[in-house]
């Protein structure tokens, strides 16, 4: 097996149809399959894969187990030599896994790798590729002061808004929604960690990549549509607010905290709380529930 595409769902039956229809319209041209994880949907999920994809491989869990710990479901009993997490609201525009493949054979010492990932209407979706989220970035891209001066490469760190989003790059991480990882890389580092219920697993995998020695690579060569919230934190926003939040906190802790003077970091996580406080006001006033923070 070539390429083991790996899709988690909760409650989004309609843009998996549309996922899985896209694939079907570009499908890799090596062997391939594709691994459906469930999370307990309600809205008829599994009977339209019975129904109209009886080729993919479904795991219907009992309850929603979160994304981590079921993209590593999918990923456990995947074959191919590369594994491709994808997001059940994307839609492939143009013929992504080829591309992406053909990428990783020509660079062995690539790991992972990313397309270029569009909004609905077309506009560049800038946290597919992102660099090292350390405070001072993270203040930038919350200040808007990356919009301000998007070339300056120290308050556009966190989004590397100084790069041009048509060119080829090693980053720091990309996002979840379309990652292509070598095999050799998951058994060299492991799977995702699954403290996190969703969100930052990605940059923690990529993280974890670098440490190894691997590189990440977004390649803009190819592209697809990520709506994004549909399904998923979607149905849920004040949970998925909860774990948005909660995850950035694992992921400082885990991974840069001991690069900072511990008062630093105490302040730094009274900041985290107000912010999560924040959002949860904000959204209770929302019309349209966002997890996280709406897209720039």
């Amino acid at each position: 097996m070539d390429i083991s595409i790996c899709i988690v769902t909760y409650n989004a039956c309609d843009y998996l149809r549309a996922c899985l229809q896209s694939i079907a319209q570009y499908p890799p041209a090596v062997e391939y399959e594709i691994i459906v994880v469930d999370n307990d949907s309600q809205d008829g999920t599994g009977q339209m894969l019975l129904d109209e994809f009886p080729h993919v491989r479904l795991i219907q869990n009992d309850v929603n187990c979160g994304f981590t710990v079921s993209l590593n479901q999918a990923m456990h009993s995947a074959k191919g030599a590369m594994l491709v997490s994808l997001n059940p609201d994307t839609l492939l525009t143009t013929d992504v896994f080829n591309t992406l493949r053909k990428f990783m054979q020509v660079h062995p010492e690539v790991g992972i790798v990313t397309p270029k990932v569009l909004n609905r209407d077309g506009s560049f979706q800038k946290q597919c590729r992102r660099g090292e989220t350390r405070p001072l970035g993270v203040f930038a891209y919350f200040l808007k002061l990356d919009r301000l001066w998007p070339k300056n490469k120290t308050l556009g760190a966190y989004l590397l808004t100084y790069l041009p989003e048509d060119e080829t790059a090693e980053v720091k991480a990309v996002s979840g929604s379309c990652m292509m990882i070598r095999r050799e890389l998951i058994e060299q580092v492991g799977y995702f960690d699954e403290r996190y219920f969703a969100y930052q697993e990605d940059s923690d995998f990529c993280f974890q990549a670098r440490q190894a020695g691997w590189k990440v690579y977004y390649v803009p060569d190819t592209t697809i549509i990520h709506y994004g919230g549909q399904g998923g934190s979607g149905t849920r926003p004040f949970h998925g607010i909860y774990q948005w939040h909660r995850s950035y906190y694992l992921y400082y802790r885990k991974n840069l905290a001991s690069d900072y003077f511990f008062l630093f970091n105490w302040f730094y996580y009274e900041l985290m709380v107000i912010k999560l406080l924040w959002a949860m006001i904000v959204t209770v006033f929302r019309r349209k529930k966002i997890v996280g923070t709406p897209k720039p």
